[in-house]
This record gives structure tokens, C-alpha cells and sequence, in this order.
């Protein structure tokens, strides 16, 4: 492509949709290209081709309230996966997400997520809180980096959390960058997990400066009635 194609197509104008059922095969072709192969764990266990990890990746679809950024060609160019998180009764069994993984490496990485939920509930942190919208995950194609997508897929998170009464952002990050990017959208840490403390550090040593999982939310409208959700 020559580097005049390459700008108008960074030029291009997009727009901020809600996904859709049948955009599930678009939305996983672009985070194989462009999200599971840079997510740190991913990277550090060499997971490779992992339908576990697809379907984990757009079983939050089902809510309604991830948004994709489109291209004046139709095109995906990125991707905010989004789900709710309910406030769970203490009577109700405690589900693993680990326990009925099958690949090996995957299950190494929802044991972690199932040791942070251990750690930290952000309900503790927000009590009067029954539902959250909890960021899954945030990928934008390298093509279209620059332009503001990540946040204008967010802003529209904030949009849908205002319409059904939500008070609070919550994302989990494995990856410093990702961190990076939602702190400058003024979301702030809440908790962090160094991968050297967990489990003596022998299980997760990915590359620098990717050193810790982290949780941070954003308070969007606390004076407002609550979730019916």
C-alpha cells in the first residue's frame, strides 16, 4: 500500500456501533491479529491457537454493551468487549472460571483471574453497587492507532451506563500498556497483583514493563438511582 492510500485511510472517518450477534466472526478475526498475539500472558505461555480463549473472549457479547469502531469500508478497525458484572449472593456456589478449562496453558491464565477474584471483590470496594459494566477487552487495529478510537469506544460504555444507571467502569489489566491507556482515560488502580508475587513469581514472567495485573475503575455518576440489571 503506498504510504498516500496509507493516510487516506487513516483519515478516514468511523463510526461507534453496538456489536452484533452476527459480528462475532469479524470481532474474533481482528483480535487474533491484533490482540491475542500481544497480550502479555498470551505472549509469555506461547498460547497459540486457543478456542477456549475465543470463546471466552466473545461470550460478553450476549449483554449488549460492547461497541465497535467501523470503517467508511465496513470494516472493524476496533473493538471494546464489555459485561456485567452483578452483585453475587453469598448463598450461590462460587464458580471457577479454571475449573472446566481443558487447555493446559489457558487454564494457567484463568487461575490467575480466579486468584484475583479471591484477593479483591469490587463490590466490597462499592457496596451500594449491584451491577458494573466490567471493560473485557479494548483492541484497536495498528493501522488506525492515533485517531482517538479507544476512547470514543469507552465514551460509549459511559453512554450505556448512564442509560441503565451504572455507577461504576471496572477493567482488568494484564498489560502495562493497556493500563497506560486507561489511566489516561481517567480511570484509576484499585488493585495490583505483581506476576513475582504470585505463586513465587514461577508462573508468569512475561517481557518488560509488563509486571503486574491491575484493576482499575472509573466512577462515571454516583448520584443516581441504582441498576435494575
Amino acid at each position: 500500500m503506498s504510504s498516500s492510500s496509507s493516510k487516506l485511510d487513516k483519515e478516514c472517518p468511523y463510526t461507534i456501533e453496538v456489536v452484533q450477534p452476527e459480528d462475532t466472526a469479524a470481532v474474533l478475526t481482528m483480535l487474533k491479529t491484533f490482540f491475542f498475539k500481544d497480550e502479555p500472558l498470551n505472549t509469555y505461555l506461547d498460547l497459540g491457537e486457543c478456542k477456549e480463549l475465543e470463546e471466552y473472549s466473545v461470550k460478553p457479547l450476549k449483554d449488549n454493551c460492547s461497541y465497535k469502531a467501523v470503517n467508511n469500508k465496513g470494516e472493524i478497525i476496533g473493538v471494546f468487549i464489555n459485561g456485567l458484572m452483578k452483585k453475587a449472593d453469598p448463598s450461590d456456589p462460587v464458580e471457577k472460571a479454571a475449573d472446566s478449562c481443558s487447555h493446559p496453558k489457558f487454564k494457567k491464565i484463568l487461575s490467575l483471574m480466579d486468584h484475583i477474584e479471591d484477593q479483591f471483590n469490587i463490590f466490597d470496594l462499592y457496596p451500594e453497587e449491584n451491577v458494573i459494566l466490567d471493560g473485557k477487552i479494548l483492541s484497536v487495529d495498528s493501522n488506525y492507532r492515533g485517531l482517538g478510537i479507544a476512547g470514543k469506544l469507552t465514551e460509549r460504555g459511559y453512554e450505556y451506563m448512564r442509560l441503565n444507571n451504572i455507577s461504576v467502569y471496572h477493567v482488568l489489566c494484564s498489560s502495562h500498556f493497556s493500563a497506560r491507556v486507561m489511566e489516561k482515560l481517567g480511570f484509576h488502580e484499585v488493585y495490583k497483583l505483581n506476576y513475582a508475587d504470585y505463586k513465587d513469581g514461577s508462573m508468569f514472567k512475561p517481557a518488560l514493563p509488563h509486571v503486574a495485573a491491575r484493576i482499575l475503575v472509573k466512577d462515571v455518576d454516583k448520584a443516581k438511582s441504582k441498576s435494575t440489571l
